[in-house]
């Protein structure tokens, strides 16, 4: 068996967290070796760029906060998901690449060819198996996200901007749709579950 590397992303609001779980158990369930880690974040450099980046006090522009956000990100390759997938363990990364086209790149317009000329240079080719992209209608994501209290840097942002955020997503998703599972997660918890196990049988070749 192939190892692979998954990835979750989304607007904030779109069920992350919950989604996780489901796939955590269903790793759980078919006793496979997997590890769980974050984006931005993953390693002490990581997590320490997180800090500023989701600070709602941080003053920083848009081109600063993409160069920040690789540079987690390179980290976060060599330190933790390439030395994981080397040895024959699955990761799942809550967000990857596909946020920083869709947040920096759709939400604060930043233009998509410097972000992909950045993606390559720390990526060096190595993509995810398999995007999971949770897509909400925005008006039920803001309603969970006023529901949750405080809110981070990116949360607190205006509604426009969340609605060029999900097109991209959008776009880059339906542009690869064999790399790609978009998931309605305004459906009900089961049926968000029904649909990730499928896509997770689809690529470890199990049984739908």
């Amino acid at each position: 068996m192939n190892t692979q590397f998954i990835t979750l992303d989304g607007i904030d609001g779109a069920g992350k967290s919950t989604s996780l779980d489901t796939i955590r158990q269903w790793f759980e369930a078919h006793q496979l070796p997997v590890l769980f880690t974050r984006e931005p974040g993953g390693t002490a450099i990581g997590e320490a760029l997180r800090q500023l980046l989701l600070n709602p006090e941080t003053q920083v522009n848009s081109r600063t906060e993409t160069l920040m956000l690789f540079a987690a990100r390179q980290q976060h390759l060599d330190e933790v998901i390439k030395p994981a997938l080397a040895k024959g363990t699955h990761v799942v990364c809550d967000r990857f690449t596909d946020a920083t086209f869709a947040y920096q790149g759709g939400g604060r317009g930043l233009p998509l060819a410097d972000i992909a000329v950045l993606a390559r240079w720390v990526q060096q080719g190595l993509e995810p198996d398999l995007t999971l992209l949770l897509d909400i209608d925005l008006a039920v994501a803001q309603s969970r996200l006023a529901q949750n209290g405080c809110q981070d840097r990116f949360e607190q942002l205006d509604s426009a901007f969340f609605e060029r955020t999900r097109a991209v997503y959008l776009q880059r998703a339906q542009a690869q749709l064999q790399h790609y599972r978009i998931i309605d997660s305004g459906q009900s918890l089961a049926k968000v579950s029904t649909a990730i196990h499928q896509a997770l049988n689809h690529l470890f070749g199990y049984p739908a």
